[in-house]
């Protein structure tokens, strides 16, 4: 059996049977609702004007009180008179006189601090709520909602949209003006206007020209409340010209020049794209020597005669139009000294000097000179460009002068031509240089990059709504580069032309409203200006006079589950913003504290519903108005429970099998029970009968197998249990059940329940989950409480699996819930269902706060800080702590403060003294024990002094030896840190070789006299100077001291290249040392040939300095070569670097050939095979000089005749003592015995291998039929087969 969490509506608030208020979740932070925006939350939320700002708020709000408190019960009416009696305030003119002289009284100081940090956090727009009722009758100055774009560029080709819409209540009406003047569209017949709107068409189809229509236009959307403004859009019609004609003559240029082909874009709007392809259009392949610059032309580092090849033109492909323009193609006449465009060169390691083009150092293409200057807007992207030309094609590197490239928006595009900053900010600004290097040498162009800034917003203004008599505030706050200009304007005129207001001040960039009136409203416009744009916004001014409302429907009933948390819903609507309180049973108190929690938008929460918590529960809203009202009848229903759960079974096929499921609920509640089988929901067939209380299974079958869940449901809640039906086939016992059902983390423990009540201690009992087959090892308690942090749980203990209740040791004053985990060797289960809480009684703390420090934050204060006290230690309310302090070693006398957070700020303390520090815990019930003293520092300073006498010794080429003369203590004014060198690199004693000037530093920490910096540059001057620090930083500066470091060994040649072009030469290349560290007087090259493990003797040449190539000729072609170079200066060889010489194709085969030869195994295979063949050559040579008789018989089966003396015996003998050939048989070229076609031989009578030999080599058999002529013929080898041949062959 398995019990499962009960979830559903019983987690929730609860369900509504009228329409009920939305759930909140305004205690998070967040306006419950979006069309309650009178309410705080609400006022917080979307950042809206409070309308009860300023000193006036007061009145206010003890102008609505006393309203309410005429109406209010007489108890209530004396809470009101009691809290009016403590706040001072100035009331209308319709209260009596002595409250009025109260209200004339000016207010302290600290209430206009309070009045302006409220007027600046509160400045958002406030919308008017959805509710129909509520926009029909609320008047509302018009707002501009969509607008075309500032500069509006549209196609020729179609009619012309120039959006304004607005709303408002009345609905605006809207007019334009064209080029600052009244444009008068019902002159106009292809000018017309959108119903409901202020979008203008302007009609083409029966003629017309666009271009007619171009200029400035503003749209005014007016009601009789203000008028609102778009703003200024400018309107441009899209160009896209042809390009003029002409006449390019053929470009004449010599081989390694630079080249520049322009393309000069007729002026398009916007502007075209740029892209430069052959007259075929085939793209043109760009790459670090030949690319297309920003402004469209075609650069050429250096020409080659490949070129020529192609015609270049240049394409403009314009946006509106979707049209290309190209432009005449340019022809290129390269001339050359190498007049071959041989292709294999164009991969040649030195290509120039193969076609003879003399190398050059390179120059600046664009821009031109060595410094520019450019200008940005702040937000846009700013693209610097360097191209330069050069024989080789130069690369480029980019630089920042006194900083890094910002590498999180900094991209390098156009093989590293172009530099672009994304969304550049004003760090941005500062001198940024290119570097273009080859091999002959480098230059460098400065560009000086200024950021300015078109107008941006600090504090755009929003609209305003307030109530008759309140003040208000707009602010228009933006910045720029120049520093915009503010002007504003009401209802779109200027602010200083329209009538006077006395309720109206303007200060700079801010509008104050005082005591405002109905006639206040209209609509402000704030224009903020510099050089380089502009921005506009509109911003209304809205009085709003409107009694309390309600939003919700009225007599809600909510029901919620017993012991869980709900939240009652009053959305409200007023001007001035109503005040909520809420009532139980039309009678008492207003509902706040306890089990009771009212949030800022009026939401009421219940923590944990009772029984007596139901009943009917009033919500009033009141401002001075007049009040609303409004009514939520609560229910608590019981929960549903099932208290007896079905159980695991293991049944035999074809037995009936019942599962129970016996539920408890609340009777005015409607209960479904329904059925899952494994987690899908359970189809009742003919073998399944459901009743309220159990399901039956007859005749159970393997397919029935699974878990079973019941499901017991109301309107409100549900409750969950399951359990495992295991069929067993006829032969089987359940007595192995567990050893075959798998196992799994336990269910989750239930029923908990709180006996044995006492103040420090209590029962908790419980009942186990279903192990699932495997035992329940440790139960882990865990606990939650509702003051400090609620929601969170904590582990209180572990006890052992045998139990199931434990008496649980508690702190004062918290109020506990518990839960319990049930562990096995699976797993831990889900956590049980929370017990119902207990608040044990309250104590004096037992512990004061840890970890108490005291360390300043500025020079003169000490902060006070420690780790407050949990839930658990606090043993009361209102826990709080008594901070003492005094200097230390003075014995005077302790200050003292109560603190209710975990820090103390002490002001007006010396730099860095030590104080005696003690904080204890306090709550209503008493203080803790005596603290402990704590020593803490107030704030330090910074150093006075520097260190002096500072000498330097020279250890290496890149350490140096520091000594300085040490601070005296009281200069360091706060705990001495470690003294600092700050050290640069001024200059390389070598010429024109550029270096970073940043600053770098060494630490020494603590109070030491000496150090050593190391990592330092050889041959390179340097400056340092040191400082003291301590915890607030630098002290100042010692005197400038100047080094120089000697030289030392360069750093390893740069891009070092082995190419081998044939199987003769090998070519070396490389570049420079980075890092010379002094004057080159050479390079070394080691070199040694190796083959597999072989190597040969190590070759050593040297170099001049200014030698950066090398060709060896290979001693062999088989070898590889291993080189080693190293550049030298007077201190010897620098940092070595290492190449090998590619491997040739056949290097494999080479090596393997190599180690195999070399191996015994394969040298003993070798001659086991030549002793093999050299038997075999004996044994034929044996053969042959035997000789043999065979019996021969004609082909046709004719007898022998007796003439024929070799034939008397049938036999013949042969002999090769003249080393004849057979007769019948003829040489061949090379020698060996080929039969002629028209002699006979044994093959040609035999059946291959079917005839055999005697001992003495004479052949056995009987003469079969010859074969046919045509497979003899074909049959190449058939001399071989014939045991004649074979012999003679082998001889």
């Amino acid at each position: 059996m398995r019990r499962l969490a009960a979830s559903g509506a019983a987690g929730a608030a609860g369900a509504a049977a009228a329409p009920a208020a939305d759930s909140t979740d305004c205690a998070q932070g967040r306006s419950p609702r979006p069309r309650r925006l009178i309410d705080l939350c609400a006022l917080w939320d979307t950042g809206v004007s409070s309308p009860a700002a300023g000193w006036k708020r007061a009145s206010g709000i003890a102008r609505r009180r006393l309203n309410e408190a005429e109406t209010l019960s007489s108890v209530q009416e004396a809470q009101l008179e009691r809290l009016e009696a403590a706040r001072p305030g100035r009331l209308g003119s319709g209260e009596r006189g002595p409250v009025l002289r109260m209200a004339r009284q000016p207010p302290p100081p600290s209430v206009h601090a309070a009045i302006l940090l409220c007027l600046l956090s509160l400045s958002g727009a406030i919308e008017i709520p959805m509710d129909p009722s509520i926009q029909n009758e609320l008047s509302q100055p018009p707002t501009i909602t969509k607008q075309s774009v500032k500069d509006h560029i549209v196609d020729p080709r179609d009619n012309i949209l120039i959006e304004c819409e607005a709303k408002g209540n009345p609905a605006p009406s809207f007019h334009w003006t064209r080029n600052s003047r009244f444009f008068n569209i019902a002159k106009d017949p292809r000018v017309s206007m959108r119903r409901k709107s202020g979008t203008l068409v302007i009609d083409f189809r029966s003629g017309g020209r666009p271009e007619e229509y171009e200029g400035e236009y503003q749209c005014f959307a007016r009601n009789k409340f203000g008028t609102a403004l778009s703003n200024r859009i400018r309107l441009q019609v899209s160009k896209s010209p042809l390009w003029p004609k002409e006449n390019l003559d053929p470009v004449v240029v010599q081989e390694g020049a630079p080249l520049t082909l322009q393309c000069n874009p007729p002026p398009g709007l916007p502007s075209p794209v740029i892209f430069w392809m052959s007259s075929s259009m085939e793209p043109i392949t760009q790459d670090k020597r030949v690319s297309q610059g920003h402004n469209g032309d075609l650069y050429f580092s250096n020409v080659m005669l490949q070129d020529m090849q192609t015609d270049y033109s240049c394409n403009a492909r314009f946006h509106f139009t979707h049209t290309i323009q190209q432009k005449n193609a340019f022809t290129l006449k390269v001339l050359t000294n190498n007049p071959y465009n041989d292709s294999s060169l164009r991969n040649h390691p030195d290509m120039y000097s193969a076609r003879g083009v003399a190398e050059r150092t390179p120059s600046f293409m664009y821009p031109q000179g060595t410094a520019s200057s450019q200008m940005v807007l702040r937000g846009m992207d700013l693209l610097l460009e360097c191209i330069a030309s050069g024989v080789p094609t130069p690369d480029i590197a980019w630089y920042k002068k006194g900083g890094d490239l910002p590498s999180d928006k900094a991209k390098f595009e156009n093989f590293n031509k172009a530099l672009r900053i994304t969304n550049v900010s004003e760090e941005d600004s500062g001198e940024y240089f290119c570097l273009a290097s080859n091999k002959m040498g480098s230059i460098r162009h400065t560009i000086s990059v200024r950021v300015k800034a078109a107008p941006y917003w600090l504090d755009e203004p929003k609209n305003l709504i307030l109530a008759p008599g309140e003040d208000g505030r707009l602010v228009c706050r933006a910045n720029g580069n120049p520093k915009p200009t503010v002007q504003w304007m009401v209802n779109g005129e200027p602010l200083q032309s329209a009538p006077p207001n006395p309720n109206r001040e303007v200060a700079g960039d801010t509008i104050i409203f005082r005591d405002t009136q109905i006639s206040s409203r209209a609509v402000y416009q704030c224009n903020t200006s510099n050089e380089h744009g502009y921005l506009l916004a509109n911003a209304f001014v809205s009085v709003l006079d409107v009694p309390p409302r309600m939003l919700s429907p009225r007599n809600q009933l909510i029901r919620v589950i017993l012991y869980n948390r709900t939240r009652l819903d009053c959305p409200f609507f007023g001007s001035p913003i109503p005040t909520l309180r809420w009532f139980k049973n039309g009678q008492g108190s207003n509902l706040d504290g306890g089990n009771y929690h009212v949030y800022e938008n009026g939401s009421l929460e219940i923590k944990m519903i009772r029984k007596e918590d139901q009943g009917i529960y009033t919500c009033v809203a009141t401002n001075i108005l007049g009040k609303a009202e409004n009514q939520v009848r609560l229910e608590v229903k019981d929960p549903t429970r099932i208290y007896r759960m079905p159980e695991d079974q293991v049944a035999k096929r074809g037995t009936t099998v019942q599962l129970e499921c016996r539920v408890k609920h609340d009777p005015s509640l409607k209960l479904t029970v329904s059925w899952l089988k494994d987690d899908e929901p359970l189809y009742i067939g003919n073998r399944m009968k459901k009743e309220d209380d159990s399901l039956t299974i007859f005749g159970v079958a393997e397919r029935d197998q699974g878990s079973y869940t019941c499901v017991a449901s109301t309107e409100l809640d549900q409750d969950l249990a399951k359990a495992y039906l295991t069929v067993l086939a006829d032969q089987a016992t359940p007595t192995n059940r567990l050893a075959a059902l798998p196992k799994g983390r336990p269910d989750r423990p239930r029923d908990l329940e709180l006996t044995d009540l006492a103040e420090r201690s209590v029962r908790l009992t419980w009942i186990p989950g279903d192990d699932n087959n495997s035992p329940i090892t440790d139960y882990v308690v865990q606990f939650e409480e509702d003051q400090f942090q609620p929601g969170v749980w904590h582990d209180h203990s572990k006890f052992p699996g045998s139990v199931n209740s434990a008496i649980l040791q508690l702190s004062p004053y918290v109020n506990y819930q518990f839960r319990v985990i049930a562990i096995n060797e699976v797993g831990s289960s889900h956590p049980s269902l929370p017990s119902e809480r207990y608040r044990t009684s309250g104590a004096p703390p037992e512990s004061n706060p840890a970890d108490v420090k005291g360390e300043g934050t500025r020079k003169n204060n000490m902060e006070i800080t420690w780790t407050p006290m949990n839930a658990t230690s606090a043993f009361g309310p209102n826990l709080r702590y008594i901070v003492k302090w005094r200097r230390r070693e003075t014995r005077e006398t302790w200050n003292n403060a109560t603190v209710w957070g975990s820090r103390y700020v002490v002001g007006q303390t010396p730099v860095y003294v030590p104080y005696e520090i003690r904080v204890q815990a306090e709550n209503d019930f008493g203080k803790g024990p005596e603290p402990d003293t704590v020593i803490g520092y107030s704030g330090e300073d910074y150093p006075r002094a520097a260190p002096t006498d500072v000498k330097i010794r020279v250890l290496n080429s890149t350490a140096i030896s520091l000594q300085w003369n040490r601070v005296y203590p009281d200069t360091v004014q706060g705990q001495l840190r470690e003294y600092r060198a700050y050290y640069w690199r001024e200059s390389s004693l070598l010429k024109n070789l550029w270096v970073s000037q940043k600053r770098q530093q060494a630490s020494f920490p603590g109070d030491r006299p000496r150090g050593v910096v190391s990592r330092l540059f050889p041959y390179s001057n340097y400056k340092l100077e040191m400082v003291v620090v301590n915890g607030r930083g630098d002290g100042p500066r010692s005197e400038t001291k100047e080094f120089t470091t000697p030289e030392g060994v360069p750093s390893a040649p740069r891009r070092f290249r082995v190419r081998q072009p044939n199987l003769e030469t090998i070519n070396l290349e490389w570049d420079h040392p980075e890092h010379p560290n002094g004057i080159l007087i050479g390079y070394t090259l080691k070199y040694v040939a190796f083959n597999g493990t072989k190597l040969g003797k190590q070759i050593v040449e040297n170099f001049s300095p200014n030698q950066t190539k090398f060709t060896m000729q290979r001693a062999d072609p088989v070898s590889r070569y291993r080189f080693t170079l190293s550049a030298r200066t007077q201190v010897g060889s620098g940092e070595a670097v290492t190449e090998e010489s590619p491997a040739p194709p056949n290097e494999a085969y080479t090596n393997n050939q190599a180690d195999i030869a070399t191996q015994g195994w394969f040298i003993g295979l070798m001659c086991a095979i030549a002793l093999l063949v050299l038997i075999l050559l004996i044994v034929c040579f044996i053969k042959r000089s035997r000789g043999g008789k065979y019996p021969v018989r004609e082909k046709k089966d004719v007898p022998l005749g007796p003439e024929d003396p070799k034939e008397e015996d049938g036999s013949f003998d042969y002999s090769d003592e003249d080393n004849k050939p057979l007769q019948g048989s003829q040489t061949s070229l090379d020698g060996t015995i080929k039969q002629q076609e028209s002699d006979d031989s044994l093959v040609d009578y035999g059946e291959g291998g079917e005839g055999q030999f005697n001992e003495d080599g004479s052949f056995i058999g009987q003469y079969t039929v010859k074969k046919d002529k045509e497979e003899t013929e074909g049959n190449e080898s058939s001399e071989a087969t014939s045991p004649v041949n074979a012999i003679y062959s082998l001889a």
